[in-house]
C-alpha cells in the first residue's frame, strides 16, 4: 500500500469536502482490498448507489467508506438516522471502511474495516433534528458510536501508519464470520459479551470478572431473567469460535487482547 494521498487529483477542487472524497475514494481503489476474499481490487459503483461506495467483483461484498481528517475517535458523523437504521435491519447493508488521514502531509493514518454483521441498533446515536430556521429544517442526522464495537470487529488495514499484513487482515476477518448467521438478537447478547470481556484490561478473565457485569446486561436484556446463565453460554460460544480460550474452571484468556481504551 502507497500511504500518501495522490494530491494532483485535487487541483481542480477547491470545496474541502470535494477534495477529501476525491483523495480518499481514489485512494481506497488504489490500495485497498477484499478482506473477504483477498481480491487485491476492488472497484467501485458508477452511479452513486445510495448504499455503498465500493464492490468486490469476485465475492460482490460490498463497502462504504467513512473518512475523517485526524484521529477517527469514538464517534463519526453519519446520514439519516431512519435510512442507517433500516440499513442495519436490512439484508443489503454494507461493510464500513473507516479511514484517518493527516491533512497536513495528506499520509493515511490508520484505515480499519468493520464486517456489516457487526452493526446493531445500539451503534447509531440519534442526533437533535435540524432547527426550523435550516434548510432541511427537522431533518436528524446520527453518529456511528465506533467505541461501542467490539475490538475483535474493528480490524485494522492499517495502524499508526503502519500496513497490517494481508494474511492478518483475511484470518481476522475469517474469525468474525460465526455472526454472520445470528439473527439480531443474538448478535447483540454476543456482541454486549464481548465488549465487556473488552473493557476487563488483563490478557486474561475469569467467570466472576464476568458476573460483574450481570446489572448492566440486566438493564440491556430486560426480558431475561437468567442472565449468569446466558454469560456462561456466551463464553461457550466464544470459546468454541476461538474468540477466547478456556483455560481451567472459570478461567478464559483473549486470542487478540485490545482492551477498551486501548
Amino acid at each position: 500500500m502507497h500511504l500518501l494521498f495522490n494530491t494532483s487529483l485535487a487541483v481542480n477542487y477547491h470545496s474541502q469536502s470535494q477534495i477529501s472524497r476525491v483523495l480518499t475514494e481514489n485512494w481506497v481503489l488504489e490500495n485497498a482490498y477484499c478482506p473477504n476474499c483477498g481480491n487485491s481490487k476492488l472497484n467501485n459503483f458508477d452511479n452513486n448507489k445510495p448504499v455503498a461506495d465500493f464492490f468486490c467483483n469476485s465475492c460482490r461484498e460490498e463497502y462504504e467508506l467513512k473518512s475523517k481528517n485526524g484521529k477517527l475517535g469514538n464517534k463519526i458523523v453519519d446520514g439519516a438516522y431512519n435510512s442507517m437504521i433500516d440499513r442495519i435491519n436490512s439484508d443489503n447493508n454494507p461493510n464500513l471502511f473507516f479511514l484517518s488521514y493527516n491533512k497536513s502531509n495528506w499520509e493515511i493514518k490508520d484505515f480499519i474495516i468493520v464486517p456489516k454483521y457487526y452493526f446493531i441498533s445500539d451503534f447509531i446515536e440519534k442526533r437533535k433534528p435540524l432547527s426550523s430556521t435550516a434548510r432541511r429544517a427537522g431533518w436528524i442526522g446520527c453518529n456511528i458510536i465506533l467505541g461501542k464495537i467490539p475490538s475483535n470487529g474493528q480490524i485494522y488495514l492499517v495502524r499508526d501508519s503502519k500496513e497490517i499484513d494481508k494474511k492478518n487482515v483475511i484470518a481476522e476477518w475469517k474469525n468474525t464470520e460465526f455472526l454472520k448467521d445470528c439473527n439480531h438478537k443474538s448478535r447483540g447478547w454476543i456482541i454486549d459479551i464481548m465488549n465487556c470481556i473488552d473493557s476487563i484490561s488483563e490478557n486474561q478473565f475469569t467467570l466472576n470478572q464476568m458476573y460483574s457485569f450481570e446489572k448492566y446486561l440486566k438493564n440491556k436484556h430486560a426480558d431475561n431473567n437468567f442472565i449468569k446463565d446466558k454469560i456462561r453460554q456466551q463464553l461457550q460460544i466464544l470459546r468454541d469460535k476461538g474468540v477466547i480460550d478456556f483455560i481451567s474452571r472459570g478461567i478464559y484468556r483473549k486470542t487478540r487482547h485490545v482492551s477498551k481504551g486501548s
